[in-house]
């Protein structure tokens, strides 16, 4: 083995010259830009979803779930699927409510009306009573492409685990031109896919499942909770319990800018 011998003065001024190059460089390259985490969208988001169902005083329970919410616009207006809106003839004297985040594990009704229905692509506005909720980010899905990372927040199959809002990620594994099956578009088949007549508009198909209880939630982007469309449906191999027990792991998405659109062309509020 060579023997080891201590740098000369030249090498060391060559050594310091280096780092010193080196330093000033970095300086002067600009900073990464900091990404929200997919826990930061999290909490940022959760404020702004609410719970979607029908209130009677003398049903048991008084509240029934239906779907899943989000403040938009004001924060005075919430976004689901015209699905979750359940006939007149079904509900009776039941009241439209909507539930919001009261802190903690805490619900808070309040009484809603229906601003608009875009039934064509399944969606709805409400109007709620009370202070504004925190409204979310609303952006251009036209900049969403397929393949890249999402997530969607709601209450999957109801109360039955409790009305704490769950997340799931998803990937956007297509987006392809369908129409949605009459009345609702709760259940999408095999056989509805096939007969979509073409030209009708994009929807985004995922690769996660989401189930009964998820729909009219958002779907975002998990570096920023910017919402790029409303969760709507799930391809169910059979029954809505097939759902649960065999869940297909292909959901459907309604782009957001069919809400911006809708948002647009709203009632002001009285």
């Amino acid at each position: 083995m060579s023997p080891a011998f201590p740098p000369t003065r030249r090498e060391r001024r060559r050594g310091l010259a280096g780092a010193l190059c080196l330093a000033m460089l970095a300086a002067a390259l600009p900073a990464a830009p900091v990404r929200a985490e997919l826990p930061d969208a999290i909490a940022r988001l959760k404020p702004s979803i609410v719970l979607v169902g029908y209130f009677r005083s003398t049903d048991s329970p008084r509240f029934r779930f239906s779907g899943t919410g989000f403040a938009v616009g004001d924060g005075g207006t919430v976004a689901t699927n015209a699905h979750v809106l359940q006939p007149a003839d079904v509900v009776g004297d039941a009241s439209l409510v909507v539930q919001v985040p009261g802190g903690g594990t805490t619900w808070q009704a309040r009484p809603a009306k229906v601003l608009e229905i875009d039934r064509a692509h399944d969606l709805a506005l409400l109007r709620i009573e009370g202070a504004p909720l925190p409204a979310v980010a609303l952006r251009n899905s036209d900049t969403v492409r397929e393949g890249q990372s999402a997530a969607f927040m709601g209450f999957p199959i109801g109360g039955m685990l409790g009305f704490a809002p769950v997340t799931h990620r998803a990937t956007v594994s297509s987006i392809a031109s369908v129409s949605l099956p009459a009345p609702t578009g709760q259940q999408l088949t095999a056989r509805l896919i096939r007969g979509a007549r073409e030209g009708n508009f994009d929807i985004f198909q995922l690769d996660g499942t989401a189930y009964p209880g998820n729909s009219g939630g958002p779907l975002f982007d998990p570096a920023n909770g910017e919402v790029i469309g409303v969760v709507n449906m799930t391809l169910l191999k059979n029954t809505r319990e097939a759902a649960l027990s065999q869940p297909s792991g292909i959901s459907y998405a309604i782009p957001a800018n069919f809400v911006i659109q809708l948002l647009g062309q709203r009632r002001p509020a009285e």
